[in-house]
């Protein structure tokens, strides 16, 4: 099964540059346990230009978009479900936890991802360079 390819904005790629070089507290708690494929051997990249947007983690194996919401998004709930339902009509899912919630349930985020990750392998066959 081939992956699917999204474009992206090209502009946005020094900003992506300038968010990780400026990742926030949860940012990098999550990054920690996101990075070197340590999650089910996924591989993620963190501040990731998608389409016309930056989205905080994202597998393109798995076509999951993980986002942390935290003081910037706070009065902008608008403008996240607007950029969230265009990535999905893209083919991206997503999953999104509160700022507070990494920070003190950190153990209980990674098992939802996890969780999710397990649903879509048994809904969706495996490259045969995983199924190996």
């Amino acid at each position: 099964m081939k992956r699917k390819i999204i474009p992206y904005n090209p502009a946005l790629k020094e900003k992506a540059r300038q968010l990780r070089n400026n990742s926030t507290f949860t940012e990098i708690m999550m990054w920690n346990y996101l990075k070197n494929k340590q999650l089910k051997g996924y591989d993620f990249h963190r501040q990731k230009p998608i389409d016309e947007f930056i989205v905080d983690f994202f597998c393109s194996e798995l076509m999951l978009a993980i986002e942390v919401d935290g003081e910037s998004h706070y009065g902008n709930e608008v403008y996240d479900l607007q950029r969230q339902n265009r990535l999905e009509q893209l083919g991206v899912s997503f999953l999104r936890f509160d700022d507070m919630e990494v920070r003190h349930n950190l153990d209980v985020v990674l098992k939802r991802i996890e969780e999710w990750i397990c649903k879509y392998e048994q809904t969706h066959p495996l490259p045969l360079s995983r199924g190996d």
